[in-house]
Parts: C-alpha cells; structure tokens; sequence
C-alpha cells in the first residue's frame, strides 16, 4: 500500500494571506510550566526537561481544509447550511478520481474540460465518488503569486459533478473560486453579483465539499484506482475544518 501525501504544511508562508503564527514552547519551558502548581521548576524533572507545546493561531481556512456547506451561506436547499462537525464521515472517505486540468490556461475549469478528461480517462462518475482536480497551481506554494495565480472551477462545472452525485470535490490551488482580482474584474465589467464566488454559492442550492488547497496530485500517478481520505477536524459549528488529505493506492495494483 502506498500513501500519498495531498496536504500542504499549515505554516508561516507568503502563500498564506492570513498570518499563521506559531509559538514554540520548548522541553524546558514545559518543565516550569507542569511544575509551577507545585512549586516546582525545571530542575526537578530528568534532563531538566519536561514535554514540548506549541500554540498557534491561524484561521479554519488555513493549509489544505474541507470547506462545509455552511461556508457558503446559512441555507442550503432550503435547510439550515450544515456545519463542518454534523457531515457525515462517510463523505470523507471514497474511491478518487483525479482529473488532469494543467493546461496552461487561467480560465476557470468548465464542464467541457471534465467531460473531456473523463472520456479520456474511461470514467464514468458514480455517487461517493471524490474528484480531485489538478490544475499545477501548488507549484506557486510559498510564494506570494499562490494567492493569485490559479484558475479556479466555474459553477456549472460545480454543478456538474456535483448533480452526478459527487459531494467532495479538491483542487491544488489556493481557492476554489477564480481568484479574487479576476472576480472582482468580471464584476465591475457588468458581471455583477454573480460574478462573486460563483462556484462556492452553487453550495446554496446543493449540499457538497470542497477541499482547497491540496499538493501532489501528480504523485497519486493514476487516474482512478485509489482511496481518498480527507477527514476534516471537528471543528464544532465552523465552516471549515483543517484535514490531512491522502491518496491510497494499492501496491498489488500499482504499474
């Protein structure tokens, strides 16, 4: 069985517009801080040295996260948007099917491209399926032009995979959306609000996943044939819930 990482490092970077910060309390700061109850200091434990801790703050939108339904809206067909910790596990855990999307382009990825890429892979999409979508984007992770160079989904290819039963969809760039300056572009250009996160208010009308910022796509080296696992934290009541996304694949059925 081989696993294949997905998930990029939640850490200080450029590519995070949002700062993460991350406090490192060391084996003997521990020790004054477990003994401090009892009036002990750090010459009081082996070594001199206790347990390690770190405190971070970041948000729940920070490295590789499954954004929930609950992100885009507080309704969802009519129902009250499900947060992160009520979906069911089941979503998070299915057969991946990876489409190769790195063309070059910056438009964002349309329903002619998956019906493409699924002809040419042979595959025909069934319910629990999850898509993972490659479009060369984390080649920019720890720059600044993560951020904003990437193509992003468009809402009737949301819709497509999602209407075919798909309730998890990833890709490899920083937001699932095109990125902010080219929405904002296409909205003042007579766009208006439908230009704004378009593939992400489809989850108004559909309950579905998507997992933003994944890595290594091309590392799975197959089109379908493996697992997806991509557990979110449970995060109570979040819109978003951080996840370490892995690709299982089978050594009996590797090439």
């Amino acid at each position: 069985m081989r696993v294949i990482d997905l998930s990029v490092p939640v850490e200080p970077s450029p590519s995070e517009p949002v700062p993460v910060e991350i406090d490192f309390v060391s084996h003997a700061d521990g020790a004054d801080i477990l003994g401090k109850p009892a009036g002990l200091d750090r010459t009081a434990f082996p070594n001199q040295m206790a347990v390690s801790l770190e405190h971070v703050r970041l948000t729940s939108h920070t490295g590789t996260h499954v954004d929930a339904p609950a992100h885009y809206g507080p309704i969802c067909a009519g129902e009250r948007a499900r947060t992160i910790d009520e979906l069911p596990l089941e979503w998070f855990v299915g057969p991946g099917v990876l489409l190769d999307l790195d063309t070059g382009s910056e438009d964002v990825v349309s329903v002619a491209e998956v019906e493409a890429e699924l002809q040419r892979i042979g595959h025909q999409l069934s319910p629990g399926d999850i898509v993972l979508i490659n479009t060369g984007a984390d080649a920019r992770w720890g720059s600044p032009s993560y951020f904003t160079d990437f193509r992003g989904v468009g809402r009737d290819a949301t819709a497509y995979l999602v209407e075919r039963g798909v309730k998890v969809i990833g890709i490899d760039s920083f937001g699932f959306d095109a990125p902010f300056h080219r929405m904002l572009r296409d909205y003042t250009e007579g766009g208006g609000p439908a230009a704004l996160w378009p593939a992400h208010l489809y989850g108004r009308e559909r309950e579905y996943c998507q997992i933003e910022r994944l890595t290594n796509l091309t590392g799975i080296g197959r089109s379908t044939g493996f697992t997806v696992v991509c557990l979110p934290v449970k995060l109570a009541g979040a819109g978003a819930g951080w996840c370490r996304a892995v690709a299982i694949v089978d050594e009996q059925d590797c090439p």
